[in-house]
């Protein structure tokens, strides 16, 4: 007997219809020809859009601007959190966490949204319907064109068509959602980057460049700034006796 609660079964069921769905359009947009559609639309964009595109997209998403469990939260650190009273120190604190925690901020607002969406009933229920519906278009469609009464719709319309229901039909489910998971999000983002003094943190972006001739002659290796000047001290009274 299972020991789960019938509501994570029902999601967990819902979830895996789901993706069992998206494969199977995925198919069906790939061998209505959808993807000579994508082809053409991607080859009438100029190379110099798609290659700033691209760049942009990896300057974002950089793995290495996801930062650790340990750093996001401070852990070890004396005293990672405390309230900025200074307005001239809290704006500053505020930029760099920005700058410095977006891509964290970003997966919090993933889970938070994920999160959200399958613990409502209504959502689950609405996307559920709506995979039945595409399941029903794609198994009436398979024969190159779908029935309803004495209209005959072709493959590809429908696939348009739904995709275009689909999409309204998303916005009605999620947005409520969204709105939810952008003010509570918003809320635990802003309350972060507010509390958390990540000032010994710095990256590439955020470091000071040096200049000024740094290089040393061989014959100057004990520079004052690297070795400390030995000073003769004047002999004592006794040395002098």
């Amino acid at each position: 007997m299972s020991t789960q609660p019938d509501g994570v079964v029902a999601a967990s069921g819902a979830v895996s219809s789901i993706m069992g769905l998206v494969t199977t359009v995925k198919e069906k947009w790939n061998s209505s020809g959808g993807n000579e559609v994508l082809g053409k639309v991607s080859a009438s964009i100029p190379q110099g859009t798609k290659d700033y595109l691209g760049n942009a997209s990896k300057s974002i998403f950089n793995r290495e601007h996801l930062r650790t469990m340990a750093i996001f939260f401070g852990i070890g650190e004396e005293r990672p959190f405390y309230m900025e009273k200074s307005p001239g120190l809290l704006i500053p604190r505020l930029k760099h966490n920005a700058k410095y925690f977006y891509l964290n901020y970003m997966v919090l607002f993933v889970i938070l949204f994920v999160l959200t969406m399958i613990t409502s009933i209504k959502t689950i229920l609405g996307l559920v319907i709506l995979g039945g519906v595409w399941m029903y278009v794609i198994r009436a469609s398979e024969e190159g064109n779908l029935k309803i009464g004495a209209v005959s719709i072709p493959q590809k319309t429908a696939t348009i068509g739904m995709s275009v229901i689909s999409a309204f039909v998303l916005f009605y489910l999620l947005s409520h959602i969204f709105w939810w998971t952008t003010g509570s999000g918003g809320f635990l983002c802003g309350m972060h980057a507010a509390f958390r003094d990540a000032s010994m943190h710095q990256d590439e972006g955020d470091k000071v460049d040096m200049s000024g001739d740094l290089t040393l002659d061989e014959s100057n290796e004990n520079a004052a700034f690297l070795n400390p000047v030995v000073v003769d001290k004047p002999p004592s009274s006794l040395e002098r006796v």
